[in-house]
């Protein structure tokens, strides 16, 4: 890792849970133990809230896959856990293949002594019942080691620090992103190179991309130019339905943009950033949370759920 790229980073079932049935939507929560002392902390969502876009039509075809989602996760605060009760409870109920873990791993530095409060306790049960994470890095992470130590660790199953895994229909492009955000960084072309030829060899049904940094949001970081600039004509030439990305602390859903969904999933456990909906979003809430993937034959329907179980947002992304 260069010295530049150091600084830069250092300074800077079927769809089962809440679908409709019998055309009558359900909306109990899960029981957990979480005593909503968190509620205070979140703020109302960002998009008018007439739970018309709950409402979504169950897609006729087979469910194939469900995976979790979440980022910003490693921060050791109630909060953590609180999502971390709730992600177990929403398995217990409809079993998930994986967790895919969006970056900021480890607060505050990425330090591995830091492994067993950040991740292991409170993914316990998960970790119990044979459920696989899937790690990319964000800006926290590379502070010790640049992250090496992270890549290492069998819990994370990352195969580089870019890389992809493949389950049934779907395959996963994970990337470092804090080496396309930063201009000196000398992997970011390397890295680019690689996504656009990845994208164009698979065979896969769906192709997901997802690394820490944004390209839109609605939060604070707003929208990426080094990211837009750079990523965003890959994922159009290839027709990706979905960017996954944490860093804004906050749950959010794009409208499709040339195509594709941004969702981002950054209500792990860290402290919340305000959100501020913009033209092109779809729902945006400043909460603790995770996301639900369910993947379908032409269709992905994606559920947003916060640290009580409570459903807080659905969209459906079409394949055609």
């Amino acid at each position: 890792m260069s010295n530049n790229r150091r600084e830069f980073i250092i300074g800077a079932g079927l769809a089962g849970f809440g679908l409709a049935v019998s055309g009558k939507l359900l909306t109990e929560r899960f029981n957990n133990t979480n005593d909503g002392a968190n509620a205070a902390q979140e703020d109302r969502p960002a998009v008018a809230d007439d739970n018309s876009r709950l409402a979504v039509a169950l897609p006729k075809s087979k469910l194939l896959q469900r995976f979790a989602v979440m980022a910003d996760t490693g921060s050791s605060t109630k909060n953590q856990y609180a999502v971390g009760r709730a992600l177990s409870q929403y398995h217990q109920q409809n079993p998930f293949q994986a967790v895919l873990m969006v970056g900021d791993n480890i607060y505050n530095n990425g330090e591995m002594s830091k492994i067993k409060e950040a991740f292991e306790i409170p993914y316990a049960d998960l970790l119990k019942r044979g459920v696989k994470f899937y790690a990319a890095l964000g800006n926290h992470d590379v502070r010790t080691d640049n992250g090496d130590r992270q890549v290492e660790y069998p819990l994370f199953n990352m195969q580089g620090q870019y890389y992809t895994h493949t389950h049934g229909d779907v395959k996963f492009f994970v990337l470092e992103t804090n080496a396309i955000v930063n201009p000196a960084s000398t992997e970011r072309a390397k890295q680019l190179a690689w996504l656009d030829r990845e994208l164009a060899a698979s065979k896969a049904r769906w192709n997901i991309v997802y690394g820490h940094h944004n390209i839109y949001s609605a939060g604070v970081y707003k929208v990426d130019a080094i990211m837009q600039r750079d990523i965003t004509p890959i994922l159009k030439k290839h027709k990706v339905k979905l960017w996954i990305n944490g860093h804004d602390h906050n749950y959010q859903r794009s409208q499709p943009i040339d195509g594709t969904t941004y969702l981002v999933c950054g209500g792990g456990g860290a402290t919340l950033y305000p959100v501020k909906a913009q033209s092109w979003t779809a729902f945006a809430q400043s909460i603790h949370s995770f996301g639900i993937i369910e993947v379908y034959q032409d269709q992905l329907l994606l559920t947003g759920i916060d640290s009580q179980g409570q459903i807080i947002d659905r969209g459906l992304i079409n394949l055609a």
